[in-house]
């Protein structure tokens, strides 16, 4: 079945993943029957949460500690490099990624437990680091915020990344978060083109939604950056200072980009989809994308994977630098720190003097 039968979702098939034991391929055997298409329906299956928050070390990674509400995400960004990890459900990183999706239902209770433990040690959360915190099944299960409101009780910092103007529902939560410079909000911007986020993004917000998005938080003072990612050679590559441009225009104060990341599974579904919309340029990126892999469809080492190196990888990066500090989106780290020192579980008694709430 091709792409174009499946409108309105990124990939066109479930491909086998790397830790299937029993692989079932479909052969003519002579027997004509009618062939069932692969569901375009949702499926949200409900798990209880042993543990909310995830630790990491990587040291090419700017946070320490993340939390993700769903396990899939009904965006169907072709290209997210969480695809993979459907698999260790069981699940293929194609379709099902975007249609069988995992809601952690006890997760706000699960934090506030891990937050009121004895010795925590507070440090800023990124919330929708592996998929996006308000994919449309947000709406009904509302997990993002009961976390938003377990951080608010808690004084606990966090930053939050997203592609759905869902986000501006909490608008009430992330304002009273941000006067005590507890939240930061990154919005994932790809392209300014419509018709390209269409079938890179078929069920996130549209491009003008996201600046609107930017314009919305900034006007409530709310801290919002723009992360150009990913960059794709020859795709959206072109767009870069545009979109940091449009993104500063409407409010954002800083700024991130990555390169392309195709791990696992997601580089065939990447190739189809290449095949099925760009045939006519598909070789000349997957060219540029090994160049700027060693020779590789992806290069997972620390340092290497967010950027890529090579000639195209290091003038995009140039390019980067450049266009930030023309536009003034290099202060991230200077001007919106976010407050540790505000922790404090509910019950806990607060500090002697007020000064810091002020």
């Amino acid at each position: 079945m091709s792409a174009s039968s499946l409108r309105g979702r990124g990939a066109s098939h479930n491909p086998h993943h790397r830790f299937e034991r029993i692989r079932i391929d479909a052969v003519d055997d002579g027997w004509w029957q009618e062939e069932s298409e692969p569901t375009r329906a949702t499926e949200v299956r409900c798990e209880q949460s042993r543990s909310a928050i995830s630790r990491n070390d990587s040291p090419d990674i700017p946070f320490a500690r993340s939390l993700n509400p769903y396990r899939g995400c009904e965006h169907g960004c072709i290209y997210c490099f969480a695809r993979p990890s459907h698999a260790y459900w069981d699940f293929s990183p194609g379709l099902d990624f975007e249609t069988r999706l995992i809601a952690r239902t006890n997760l706000a209770e699960q934090l506030a437990r891990e937050l009121q433990q004895p010795g925590y040690q507070c440090q800023p959360i990124a919330i929708g680091a592996n998929t996006d915190p308000y994919q449309p099944i947000e709406r009904e299960h509302r997990l993002t915020r009961g976390v938003l409101e377990v951080l608010l009780a808690h004084r606990h910092p966090a930053t939050l990344t997203t592609r759905s103007t869902l986000v501006l529902r909490d608008l009430d939560l992330l304002g009273r978060l941000a006067e005590q410079r507890l939240v930061r909000v990154f919005i994932s911007f790809t392209t300014l083109d419509r018709e390209l986020k269409r079938l890179m993004e078929p069920r996130a917000a549209s491009p003008q939604g996201r600046l609107r998005i930017i314009e919305t938080l900034s006007a409530h003072g709310i801290p919002v950056g723009i992360i150009t990612a990913p960059m794709i050679p020859m795709i959206n590559d072109m767009e870069l200072e545009r979109l940091l441009e449009a993104g500063r225009n409407a409010g954002a104060t800083s700024a991130g980009y990555t390169f392309l990341r195709l791990p696992h599974e997601v580089r065939p579904l990447f190739e189809s989809w290449l095949a099925e919309h760009f045939p006519e340029r598909a070789g000349h990126v997957m060219s540029l994308i090994r160049q700027s892999r060693g020779g590789r469809d992806y290069d997972s080492r620390f340092g290497h994977r967010l950027r890529g190196n090579g000639p195209f990888a290091d003038l995009l990066a140039q390019r980067f630098r450049l266009a930030i500090r023309r536009l003034g989106l290099n202060r991230r780290r200077q001007e919106h720190a976010l407050d540790c020192s505000r922790f404090a579980p509910p019950g806990q008694q607060m500090a002697l003097w007020p000064e810091a709430d002020e």
